[in-house]
């Protein structure tokens, strides 16, 4: 009989999907480049991967299909299918409508979208990823998230580029239930110093996407020495912030045409600020209650409910 490896015992003991994602990022760094870009896609994709075959997959990884063998075999699984059980679990577990079934199947038609085709495709898509949204946050990450929100005297809102849309309207949210927000905007290129005006009593919360923000890595390194409990609002459990926050949000947005949304991020958001908000009310010490507060908390509350 062939001795077992340590890889192969690993791979026995993983039985979810999570523990999965976590093993990938376990090894991620020890793997080679084409490796490491197999785990990004596999774990960006987890839909296509329930599904599809071994050189459709790699087709759009732009790898070979062997790479993909050659990653669930680093992992310690005897072949790719094996792994990608894993992969069809989690949609069992989230039951799958059957037009996600059928848009995964679906060929590619090539062919020029109209703007009216266009509109159709993104909202389908959205619609789509807003459905998975809820099985791909642990309830335990968004309350430990909460948590941190609730004991921060202040909240600080960091995102460059594609992000910013999310930390202004976190900006927006978050002063209208009473709780003080800082927009770090990098007005003059000045991420690092707004970053050094963060204490340990505050709380950064970072919104990160590939290719993730030189300026924002480096204000979260320095917010990170401080001692600022930090969360993480990103696109995979592989971006190089993971290891920085105390929380992590991994969102999986829509894709068009290889332009990708954000309306997952920021229903996230929402969630968020509201359920901040919700537990403010319910334990009655609203911070920095001042009678314009509650003039502010009721205004906000109506203007985020129109």
């Amino acid at each position: 009989m062939a001795e077992i490896t340590p890889l192969q015992t690993t791979a026995r003991q993983i039985e979810s999907f999570e523990s999965l994602e976590a093993h990938i990022s376990q090894q991620y760094p020890s793997l080679s480049r084409r490796l490491q870009q197999s785990a990004r896609f596999l774990l960006e994709h987890p839909q296509e991967v329930a599904f599809g075959t071994v050189a459709g997959l790699a087709e759009k990884a732009d790898v070979t299909p062997s790479t993909l063998i050659r990653f669930a075999n680093a992992l310690g699984f005897s072949g790719f299918s094996e792994m990608q059980k894993l992969f069809r679990a989690r949609l069992v577990e989230a039951e799958p409508s059957y037009s996600e079934r059928i848009r995964v199947a679906r060929e590619v038609t090539g062919e020029s979208p109209g703007a009216h085709e266009l509109l159709r495709s993104f909202s389908a898509a959205n619609q789509q990823a807003l459905g998975e949204l809820p099985g791909r946050i642990a309830p335990k990450d968004i309350e430990r998230a909460l948590d941190l929100l609730e004991a921060a005297e202040a909240v600080h809102l960091l995102g460059a580029r594609r992000s910013f849309v999310v930390s202004s309207y976190l900006a927006y949210s978050l002063r209208h239930i009473a709780k003080r927000a800082f927009l770090m905007d990098g007005m003059g290129a000045m991420y690092r110093e707004q970053a050094e005006a963060i204490s340990r009593q505050d709380c950064l919360l970072v919104t990160s996407f590939a290719p993730y923000a030189e300026e924002v890595q480096s204000a979260v390194h320095v917010a990170r020495e401080r001692g600022t409990p930090t969360i993480l609002i990103t696109d995979s459990s592989l971006s190089p912030l993971t290891h920085h926050a105390d929380v992590v949000l991994v969102v999986n947005e829509a894709e068009v045409q290889g332009f990708r949304g954000l309306t997952s991020t920021l229903c996230l958001a929402q969630a968020l600020a509201i359920g901040l908000g919700v537990r403010q009310q319910g334990s009655g010490e609203v911070q920095g209650t001042t009678p314009h507060d509650i003039s502010l908390q009721e205004e906000g509350a109506a203007n985020l409910r129109g």
